[in-house]
């Protein structure tokens, strides 16, 4: 029923006389929908989760991590059967990403392999990280100029649903920028599901941001520093007892990053300080570019 749904242009008959010829209402169906959607994105929950574990416990079995993450909405047997589908019963390094598959998953072509950048909102990147507080997990977004390494938005959350993961954490970048943003951006991230859903791909479709994905987490390295950084070099130092004073420490240690502390890929620079040299920097060569152009048509 979902099939013809999605692919209703195709037959010569509306989805109500086929609702009517198999003994369903339209109501039925779209709660049906409804429900299956709100289960997948509760997989693709559990998939980041399982993602983020193994990041910190590569071996971990799919058991120990079920008892880890203690999902209230599924399962042991069902947890264990997800691990198996997704590749998570091997070992980390031997783990198979598919390109697409049935549940849907869509994969961008990596866009900054052997990309030179020289300026700012050429590329951004993001990763979602886990910080964990007396058994209970917590998420933390960031999103980041690749070449400033500023981070421009950032969201935390206590679940992994787009709505409040990639979607705050975008609306902020954007604003950011005083809401106005280069065409063709190059967006890149790890591929997970909040990074490929309707609503975050309908958000960087009206900017026109070129979503860009990598295979392995090395080819997100920006984006996977700043976790670490902002993790182990401010938050695991102030003691951070509930979600309240966690979004405050992210609060806290994003600023510091970004206006305090001096970064040796940018000449010893901060994030905030780099950008406004840079940005005085091309505002000069924009004025001597208009005074040599001036100069030329002075002389014809």
């Amino acid at each position: 029923m979902i099939y013809f749904r999605a692919h209703r242009d195709s037959y010569n008959f509306s989805l109500n006389s086929l609702y009517e010829s198999v003994g369903y209402s339209k109501q039925a169906i779209h709660q049906y929908i409804g429900r299956s959607n709100r289960y997948n994105e509760e997989v693709l929950h559990i998939i980041e989760m399982i993602r983020q574990i193994r990041k910190d416990h590569p071996t971990m079995c799919c058991r120990a991590m079920y008892h880890k993450i203690n999902p209230s909405y599924i399962g042991r047997d069902r947890f264990e059967g997800i691990c198996r589908a997704y590749g998570f019963t091997a070992k980390r390094s031997k783990a198979k990403h598919k390109t697409t598959d049935s549940s849907g998953v869509i994969r961008f072509d990596n866009l900054l392999n052997d990309k030179e950048l020289t300026d700012i909102d050429q590329a951004w990147s993001s990763d979602i990280t886990y910080f964990e507080i007396d058994g209970s997990f917590y998420y933390i977004t960031f999103i980041l100029d690749c070449y400033s390494r500023r981070i421009l938005g950032y969201n935390v959350s206590n679940r992994l649903l787009t709505k409040q993961t990639t979607l705050p954490s975008m609306r902020m970048a954007v604003q950011t920028r005083n809401g106005e943003v280069k065409p063709e951006i190059i967006f890149h991230s790890d591929g997970g599901g909040q990074y490929y859903a309707d609503e975050f791909l309908a958000f960087t479709d009206h900017y026109s941001f070129k979503n860009s994905m990598c295979k392995h987490a090395y080819e997100n390295g920006k984006a996977e520093r700043v976790n670490g950084v902002i993790k182990n070099n401010y938050l695991h130092h102030w003691n951070i007892k509930n979600l309240k004073e966690l979004i405050k420490g992210v609060d806290r240690a994003v600023n510091l990053y970004n206006t305090d502390k001096p970064h040796s890929s940018l000449k010893r620079m901060t994030p905030i300080q780099f950008e406004k040299k840079l940005c005085n920097f091309n505002q000069k060569q924009v004025k001597t570019q208009e005074l040599r152009s001036n100069l030329k048509v002075t002389v014809l």
